[in-house]
């Protein structure tokens, strides 16, 4: 069956913006009012990263499915996708306030560590899943760039306090991996997922 567009279960407007680049007709798909999408990101302790990743997308998953069956609308595939930063076995989840932001990014800075992004597609029929992971290396950052960077706002909502498109990038020394899945929709991993779905794609 072909679908003439996806449901896209985020509130990230990175990940329409890249549905858009890779030509993915989508319609929005938000949490209502009593949904707590904040509780679906809760670690369990002892959790590796990329089983966290991964356990978090199948429940935003779950959630975006019973959601749709409940609003009536009509039936499509869904997407959703989520993201961490794991420094070592360490996750490093959105920062809570600028205090928090400044400690991730300083034990960031001259060092490398990994950006997971796991993506999930329902098509009515059965569930299939992905896992990107990309290696992210930033140059020794001075103290006063991280205030400035953190002072500027763009850490907050964001896994690890940074986002790659922004202005953190003239710190980032090296990349090996997606640079779409590092901002949070691997389009490679997605594209695949979506024509196996059965989606259309330009």
């Amino acid at each position: 069956m072909k679908h003439s567009f996806v449901y896209l279960a985020s509130q990230s407007a990175r990940r329409s913006q890249l549905l858009q680049q890779i030509g993915v007709a989508h319609r929005l798909l938000p949490t209502g009012e009593g949904e707590d999408a904040e509780a679906l990101e809760a670690w369990i302790p002892g959790e590796l990263p990329d089983a966290y990743v991964q356990r978090v997308t199948r429940l935003k998953l779950a959630a975006a499915r019973q959601r749709l069956a409940q609003r009536g609308l009509p039936l499509a595939p869904i997407l959703c996708a989520d993201t961490t930063v794991a420094l070592g076995r360490s996750i490093l989840g959105k920062p809570a306030d600028a205090a928090d932001a400044g400690a991730m990014l300083r034990c960031l800075s001259g060092r490398t560590h990994r950006v997971l992004t796991a993506v999930a597609v329902h098509d009515g029929r059965r569930s299939r899943a992905a896992l990107q992971v990309s290696h992210v290396r930033f140059a020794a950052m001075p103290a006063a760039a991280i205030e400035a960077y953190v002072a500027g706002g763009e850490p907050f909502g964001k896994a690890g306090a940074y986002a790659i498109q922004g202005a953190i990038a003239g710190w980032i020394e090296h990349i090996v991996g997606s640079h779409s899945g590092i901002m949070g929709l691997p389009l490679f991993e997605t594209a695949a997922l979506l024509r196996a779905a059965g989606v259309a794609l330009t």
